[in-house]
């Protein structure tokens, strides 16, 4: 009983940082969020144009340098 009321109380050094950096800057989130969207988040692929575009590639020269 005594432990639960002692470490419930406890809040690290990390998550006091964290808390104080949210406060400092109120937009940090929804930059984290537009940061991750401008690198991670993309458009489904469309698999039909894939296939036509892997199909109509033209198979190079095992030897590109021969130009006989």
């Amino acid at each position: 009983m005594f432990f639960s009321k002692l470490f419930t109380s406890y809040e690290s050094e990390a998550t006091k940082f964290i808390a104080e950096l949210k406060a400092k800057n109120p937009n940090l989130e929804e930059e984290q969020r537009a940061g991750r969207a401008l690198l991670w988040d993309k458009t489904p692929l469309d698999l039909d144009k894939t296939a036509r575009e892997t199909e109509s590639r033209v198979k190079q020269q095992s030897y590109v340098y021969q130009n006989h």
